[in-house]
């Protein structure tokens, strides 16, 4: 399958950020690793914040991966694998959930349609009585705050399976469905 230039400098931005986070992007050194001119990024990102906020969005689309099971069993699944993928690219995670100075609608697009599908998730669980009742849009921040926190208090070093909290994000995200969710 190929991919557009666009997608190509996409990509390149998420390895440099993946390698030296946000100072390492610069649409120079995106044009270089993609193999055009330095000027080139430029037919399809404004500046720099331009071409990180398709990296956050990007990223933020693929957000709930579908998992072939029940709802329950899918929020659970989908959460695991939300920690791995902030634990293995902890730039782009602290970039598509920090702070932003620019107003992207790609970005603000991609984080509505990812939190409604983690909603529908929830939605799903609790109508099989496998997540407690209560407003869904509520429920769904407190796991996303649940993965979120420990994924993020795994990267500053805060908890390790083998070490202080003796767990990891994942198995704290276990934890979560195990006291939250309903048998």
């Amino acid at each position: 399958m190929a991919t557009s230039r666009r997608d190509s400098l996409i990509d390149a931005a998420a390895n440099l950020l993946d390698q030296g986070g946000p100072a390492a992007v610069t649409l120079r050194a995106v044009g270089k690793a993609v193999g055009v001119s330095h000027n080139a990024p430029y037919k399809h990102f404004a500046n720099k914040e331009d071409l990180l906020a398709a990296v956050a969005a990007r990223d933020l689309a693929r957000s709930t991966p579908s998992v072939d099971a029940g709802p329950f069993e899918q929020l659970w699944a989908a959460m695991r694998l939300y920690v791995r993928w902030a634990l293995r690219y902890p730039e782009r995670f602290r970039l598509a959930y920090g702070r932003w100075s620019l107003q992207s609608q790609d970005v603000s697009a991609a984080a509505l349609a990812a939190r409604a599908g983690w909603v529908d998730l929830v939605t799903q669980a609790q109508a099989i009585g496998r997540m407690p009742a209560g407003d869904p849009h509520r429920v769904t921040a407190l796991m996303l705050a649940a993965a979120h926190g420990a994924a993020d208090l795994e990267l500053s070093g805060h908890i390790a399976k083998d070490g202080s909290g003796a767990a990891s994000a994942e198995d704290l995200v276990d934890d979560f469905f195990m006291q939250f969710g309903r048998r």
